[in-house]
């Protein structure tokens, strides 16, 4: 006992700091000739507004956000991302083109043989000058007779699009001799259905072989050859394919499946991260051990789940083929499976990880549950704290809707002008009544350098904006835990309704020095992504020599600017921790509260790390979640039909697991912070009375007096 006492006085003599690093205060009063100042004078005491040029600098972005968006809505057409173009420069399903295409959003090209050529190496006809068409439904040829394809009436052809649908987009026996003639040399107005095809993502994919009937019935007529292969295939299979194609269905499928955002994205993690806080409050010991089960049981459906669509589990595989066309599924294969049996790859490596930390976490819940019960008792003394939250959720929601929507009307903005082609593309103009081999060439969609910038500024917006109503939310609630921690966790010394006093601190001083924190994230992670974007499009690792040492430089760099992030965002942290008590500026807060860090690093290492973790499968058990009940919302019939049918459920789900994950970071930070706070208002108050802090709780230094406990932390 004797030899426990001397060691006690010895740790507390070390200096100011030793009660922090190597003993503890006893948990009696404290000494009651040290003068405690009020908690309202400690929180208050020299605020003035920080950072100002940086809030000014964030309103000012705000505007550029809205002009920027305005652009977007002014000049976009969300419809260009998924449908194709017609000889007219008319996007499918549009209703404000003529003629109205509203009820055609399928694109078939009506000459096979500008299709073969497309396909042909340094051929100079391109896929997007062959003559295309919007239909209904893509044509199936007949056994008893040639069926065609005519443009659409106008000029001599008296016949309205509801008349031409009728019959079947062919008025072939009203042409003249010439126009018949000119439609046997495949240049219109009519084409022959010569060779079989599939709503393939809305354009209809050829299959390698032609109708053997419709073929003989063409011959008979006397047409011009048609040329037959694999590069009839493989020119339309090319352009579904590619990477700027891809990206629009993605971007299309967001928009088709936002049903599903609002409910798996929104509602669902709004429920269950409250339910989790409530838990958490009553139930420290149960929940620790429910989080842990709950997401391995929730990693390992996921990953169920991705290999069941992968088509590595059971015959659910998803199908490119939109309708109940029945084509050869092996020649209409996409990215999108790839994509998917990538991200299950990932998921399986992700589930080997999540057993792993699982047992190296068994013997560590002890730890956690007195870390959690630390945060449950002050969540207790606020209890508003358990549904702030809501307030930046209904902000973020909003803003995702507008962000998204804005994003997809930039991705779509840009403008629809005629090609410049150098192939054979005549065709029959009904117009003036005969074939015209000038302005024949097929439409694309040219996006200008200042589109390009746009979209730039508006996914850095995303990012910034978030960080700053996350840092916000966070800032609150360590200023509400704050008033908690320098009233020695007493009621009656905190001030009424502590959230609001702390959100009026924040929306008075301190919003510049948020808009700073965030602003350097989000300067981190663009720079994350533009590097990613950059390696992606120039393929440096295949192009230049030597490639394995040019990915070794482009890994280091990703690592480097991820521990980078790691870091700034483990500093922004306390920094609103320490400006929440303080009220100091962003820099002055980040360097006091990383001079603390450093002085007890083993302290805030030992207590955070593990809280931190057990948060971070907390939140990782939300999102999952999410991502899980999106699977089977998108598995149902609305969205494999024809005309919802989305191309993959990869970016909804991942849209669903992301904001899943941000939603449960708001929540689940009135935990963290807490933590974080009142571990730092430990360190600063120790600093300020000689390692003897005046005003930590009861439970706080209860809990840290434990034996078993301190020798852990202490390891």
């Amino acid at each position: 006992m004797g030899m426990d006492m001397e060691k006690d006085e010895k740790g507390f003599s070390g200096g100011p700091l030793g009660a922090i690093v190597g003993g503890y205060p006893p948990p009696a009063t404290p000494d009651v000739n040290i003068d405690r100042p009020r908690t309202l004078d400690k929180i208050r005491e020299k605020r003035k507004c920080r950072d100002t040029a940086f809030l000014l600098l964030f309103i000012a972005f705000l505007v550029g956000m809205v002009v920027n968006s305005s652009f977007g809505f002014n000049r976009g057409d969300p419809h260009r991302l998924l449908y194709g173009l017609d000889y007219k420069g008319n996007v499918c399903g549009n209703k404000d083109s003529d003629p109205d295409v509203r009820e055609y959003e399928v694109r078939y090209w009506q000459n096979p043989n500008q299709v073969y050529q497309s396909g042909l190496h340094k051929n100079p006809l391109k896929l997007a000058d062959a003559r295309s068409i919007c239909l209904k439904e893509c044509p199936i040829p007949s056994d008893e007779a040639l069926n065609w394809v005519c443009d659409y009436p106008e000029g001599f052809m008296k016949l309205s699009m509801d008349d031409w649908l009728d019959r079947n987009y062919d008025y072939y026996e009203f042409l003249g001799a010439e126009q018949r003639n000119s439609s046997l040399q495949l240049q219109g107005p009519c084409y022959p259905v010569i060779f079989p095809s599939t709503n393939v993502f809305w354009s209809c994919q050829f299959t390698a072989r032609a109708s053997n009937a419709s073929l003989r019935f063409w011959k008979q007529m006397g047409g011009v050859g048609i040329d037959e292969g694999d590069q009839i295939v493989k020119s339309i299979h090319t352009a579904i394919n590619s990477h700027s194609a891809v990206f629009k269905r993605y971007a299309a499928d967001v928009g088709k499946a936002w049903p599903v955002l609002i409910v798996c994205g929104g509602l669902l993690p709004l429920f269950l991260s409250v339910i989790w806080l409530v838990m958490i409050r009553y139930f420290v010991g149960v929940m620790t051990w429910v989080t842990i089960l709950l997401l391995n049981i929730l990693t390992f459906s996921v990953t169920m789940f991705f290999y069941t669509k992968a088509g590595w589990i059971g015959h659910d595989t998803i199908s490119t083929v939109i309708g109940e066309s029945a084509a050869d599924s092996s020649e209409t294969n996409g990215t999108e499976l790839d994509h998917l049996r990538a991200i299950a790859v990932l998921m399986t490596i992700i589930l080997v990880i999540v057993i792993l930390s699982t047992i190296a976490l068994i013997k560590r819940v002890l730890i956690a549950n007195a870390v959690l019960k630390v945060a449950a008792n002050a969540i207790g003394a606020i209890r508003t704290m358990i549904i702030f939250p809501i307030f930046p959720y209904v902000i973020l929601g909003i803003f995702y809707m507008y962000w998204v929507g804005a994003a997809l009307y930039l991705l779509s903005s840009g403008e629809i002008r005629q090609n410049d082609c150098n192939g054979d593309c005549c065709a029959y103009d009904l117009v003036s009544n005969k074939v015209k081999c000038e302005d024949c060439c097929g439409y694309s969609i040219h996006y200008t350098h200042h589109i390009s910038l746009a979209i730039i500024f508006h996914i850095f917006g995303f990012y910034w904006i978030t960080q700053f109503i996350i840092a916000c939310s966070i800032t609150v609630i360590a200023g509400s835990v704050s008033s908690y921690y320098w009233a020695g966790g007493e009621a009656s010394e905190m001030p009424f309704l502590p959230v609001i006093s702390s959100a009026k601190r924040l929306l008075r001083y301190s919003l510049g020095s948020m808009a700073l924190g965030s602003l350097v994230v989000s300067i981190i992670e663009s720079i994350r992504y533009i590097l990613e974007s950059v390696r992606r499009r120039l393929k440096l690792v295949e192009a230049i020599p030597g490639g394995c040492i040019s990915k070794m430089m482009w890994c280091s760099a990703q690592c480097c600017l991820g521990c980078a992030e790691w870091t700034i965002k483990f500093v922004n942290r306390n920094a609103y921790i320490m400006i929440a008590i303080t009220g100091k500026g962003f820099c002055t807060a980040a360097g006091q509260a990383t001079g603390l860090i450093m002085n007890n690093i083993l302290r805030i290492g030992a207590v955070n790390v593990i809280g931190d973790v057990i948060l971070f499968l907390g939140k990782l058990c939300v999102s999952l979640t999410c991502a899980l009940f999106a699977f089977l919302m998108l598995d149902t019939h609305r969205y494999r039909s024809a005309h919802n049918k989305i191309s993959s459920p990869l970016f909804p789900v991942l849209a669903c697991w992301s904001i899943g994950y941000v939603i449960a970071s708001l929540f689940f930070a009135v935990v963290e912070m807490t933590i974080d706070t009142i571990i730092l208002s430990f360190c600063q108050d120790a600093e300020e009375h000689q390692g003897m802090p005046q005003y930590a709780p009861p439970l706080l230094t209860e809990t840290l007096r434990n034996h078993s406990e301190m020798q852990r932390l202490t390891q």
